[in-house]
């Protein structure tokens, strides 16, 4: 298992637009990948739109990403790397 916690700084947070080019990158890897906010202990699919969006990760919350499987540190390298490229406003390009 390889995890890695990561600010969100994008204005929005990580709801809808987001969310959803949050989960099309984590739906290109094979491994399993969970997401949460480091505040407390629920963990979500990070490929479901759905339990993403019900994690209400605003700006300024830190959310843990950790993935288990044969792509796990490119997975949440690349996840981590799309929210921190997010801060003037999201992106999603990795």
């Amino acid at each position: 298992m390889y995890a890695r916690t990561v600010m969100i700084t994008s204005p929005s947070g990580l709801h809808a637009r987001p969310a959803s080019e949050f989960v099309r990158c984590a739906n290109r890897f094979s491994s399993k990948i969970t997401v949460g906010k480091t505040s407390d202990e629920k963990r979500v699919n990070a490929k479901s739109i759905v339990m993403v969006m019900s994690l209400g990760a605003a700006n300024g919350s830190e959310i843990e990403l950790s993935a288990e499987g044969i792509d796990e540190r490119e997975a949440v390298d690349a996840l981590a790397q799309m929210l921190e490229a997010c801060s003037g406003g999201f992106t999603g390009d990795v």
